[in-house]
């Protein structure tokens, strides 16, 4: 499927569209590495392979360079003895059922809670595919993530709006911690790829399901970022041990990849903060930017892909400036 440019622009609050038009321009390489699976791999569809991470533990690793939009962000599943939890609710309540199947088929469980961990279409728009005449797993999310999930992603839905009415709102200041029995799951509030993201965290094994603000192989999208807080809070996830981080988008990705991710912003930041210092608008650097060859191939990246990182340091650094000493954040 083809998106025009006035459909991305349409859709731009989330991240299809990014990668919807961005397909369009993968390298074929690129793109069989983002689609192989592993011997992990437990179930397999157009849109995604589901791995198996750990014990319990399993990610959704989506694929929709395959034009099917089903999903469209990474998710997982993660049982204990008493509960499932299901992380995301995808772009389609299609996904939300599928992976809600595949829950209670490797579990014995339907999704017991759902967790979102942000409030971009692709990641919630589907979060009412999880609820059933009998099932009503509780669905936990920040104020912001929810007000905004039905303010802005289209279209307007009957039973996302039910299934969103008695979310459990997450504080935006200190971690919760959910017990599925037997196995804790520390949700933590952060932000930086928007105003209100969370990430997911296991401690035994060592698991991260990052949400967006990580991604691991393709220029991610800046959208509503907050490029100084990305860092911060992308940085706070790597651990000084072995971990598997689930990422918003792409392969799974360990400390290696993670890096390379981190080098990568740290690019973007430092070109972007040399064009906002010497008065270069924002889409002419995105235009002649590119990241050097030492980080390798990244996959789905289209120069409006730099311009908007470049636009997001852009606004940031100009409110910067213009807040007077002793009142910023």
């Amino acid at each position: 499927m083809t998106l025009s440019r006035r459909a991305f622009l349409h859709e731009s609050g989330s991240c299809a569209a990014h990668l919807a038009l961005a397909a369009q321009f993968m390298p074929q390489l690129t793109r069989h590495l983002w689609t192989s699976a592993s011997a992990s791999v437990v179930a397999r569809e157009p849109f995604g392979n589901l791995e198996k991470i750990a014990d319990g533990v399993w990610a959704l690793i989506s694929t929709p360079l395959n034009n099917d939009r089903t999903t469209v962000s990474n998710g997982g599943i993660i049982a204990g003895r008493s509960g499932v939890l299901a992380i995301e609710g995808f772009n389609q309540p299609q996904g939300a059922v599928w992976l809600a199947e595949k829950a209670r088929e490797l579990t014995g469980r339907w999704p017991t809670h759902v967790v979102l961990t942000h409030y971009h279409a692709d990641h919630a728009n589907g979060v009412a595919g999880y609820f059933t005449n009998d099932a009503h797993p509780a669905v936990r999310a920040t104020d912001r993530t929810k007000t905004l999930v039905l303010e802005r992603n289209q279209p307007a839905n009957a039973e996302r709006t039910a299934a969103l009415r008695d979310v459990l709102i997450l504080g935006a200041a200190a971690p919760t911690t959910l017990d599925l029995g037997g196995r804790s799951v520390r949700i933590v509030p952060r932000l930086g790829h928007t105003e209100s993201d969370l990430s997911l965290e296991l401690d035994d094994p060592a698991i991260t399901f990052c949400g967006d603000l990580v991604w691991n192989a393709m220029f991610p999208n800046f959208v509503d970022a907050i490029p100084t807080k990305l860092a911060v809070s992308a940085r706070a996830l790597r651990r000084t041990r072995d971990t598997i981080y689930v990422p918003g988008h792409g392969p799974l990705a360990r400390e290696a990849e993670f890096d390379r991710y981190m080098t990568m912003l740290d690019e973007v930041e430092r070109a972007a903060r040399k064009a906002h210092a010497d008065g270069v608008a924002p889409a002419t650097a995105g235009g002649n930017f590119s990241l050097p060859t030492s980080l390798g191939e990244w996959a789905l990246f289209n120069k409006i892909f730099y311009q908007r990182a470049f636009e997001a340091w852009d606004r940031e650094l100009r409110a910067a400036a213009s807040t007077p000493p002793g009142l910023g954040t």
